[in-house]
């Protein structure tokens, strides 16, 4: 039995409230279970300097978790001076990501900023964020659509992200923290909504696992990112 007594093919329970920043070009707060994050998006004119006079944009990413996002504080990275391994590992997992679904010739010479803020942590922040920014990135383009400064999406596909693991014996879809500290495998899946593969990232803890439990976490993984693709057009009023 899981400890959310969820079924292992069962998300936990998801909500995408678009629009949540009145302020940024695009928005998302996504709650997964007790895991939330604000996703915001912010256009600005100009590119890195590797991409000047190429007529192409960019799309990249920021992640942090707030201080009091899990049971104990966390200090602020700022406050350290630099940032950890952990949060640019993900602040590039989540660019990567949504760049997959991105042409970046379309976009100009501009680039797109998706801030990833975690408020509540409870396992899974970098695949809500993932999930939550692709919200983000598509009221972003469409600000830039409306005012007429690009004349066609350059949006190519749909994004989201869900774990996997074993957990005590079983393959289970969407890890919570509980189940997170004490599995087996775990894997993160970043898949097109028609479920091509973007990236996975997979780990066995304890000891090496065979062909088929990863393919039934795969099998999972397809099953989540579908839920999650209905819920993000819901959310984009598509």
């Amino acid at each position: 039995m899981r400890p959310s007594k969820r079924q292992p093919d069962s998300l936990r329970p998801l909500i995408l409230n678009a629009g949540f920043s009145r302020n940024a070009e695009g928005s998302c707060l996504i709650q997964c279970g007790n895991t939330h994050v604000i996703c915001t998006a912010t256009i600005e004119s100009g590119v890195p300097s590797f991409l000047k006079n190429t007529g192409k944009g960019w799309v990249t990413a920021e992640y942090g978790m707030l201080p009091r996002s899990t049971n104990s504080r966390i200090p602020r990275e700022a406050a350290k001076g630099k940032q950890s391994g952990r949060t640019q590992e993900i602040q590039r997992l989540i660019g990567r990501s949504l760049r997959s679904v991105v042409d970046l010739k379309l976009l100009g010479e501009r680039q797109i900023t998706i801030d990833c803020d975690v408020i509540e942590a409870d396992g899974g922040t970098r695949t809500a964020s993932i999930t939550g920014a692709y919200v983000a990135l598509h009221y972003a383009v469409g600000s830039l659509l409306k005012a007429g400064l690009i004349k066609q999406s350059p949006i190519t596909g749909q994004v989201a992200a869900v774990s996997c693991g074993i957990y005590k014996g079983v393959p289970v879809l969407d890890l919570d923290y509980d189940e997170d500290s004490a599995a087996t495998m775990d894997a993160n899946f970043v898949l097109t909504a028609d479920g091509r593969i973007i990236e996975i990232q997979c780990t066995a803890e304890e000891k090496p696992v065979e062909e088929e439990q990863f393919s039934a976490l795969f099998a999972l993984a397809k099953l989540g990112i579908k839920e999650l693709a209905e819920a993000q057009k819901k959310a984009m009023g598509l």
